[in-house]
């Protein structure tokens, strides 16, 4: 998650604390629109692997943002 929030800072041009709190209100909105995909998200930003629909997401935006 801190590379993700890293990028998210750079790209930004905001603050790391900035783009901390602008991932996990993405993250959270994730989670209430769509759960099941969401804790997969959180799983996977916070160390875990990722599988199936979250899983191609998360690597679909880690080649659009080169991460």
């Amino acid at each position: 998650m801190d590379e993700l929030i890293k990028t998210v800072s750079e790209k930004a041009g905001i603050n790391p604390e900035q783009a901390k709190v602008a991932v996990n209100s993405v993250i959270e909105f994730i989670k209430g629109k769509l759960p099941g995909i969401g804790e997969q998200v959180q799983g996977m930003l916070t160390g875990g692997e990722g599988s199936g629909v979250a899983g191609n997401l998360l690597d679909a935006a880690r080649k659009k943002f080169g991460i």
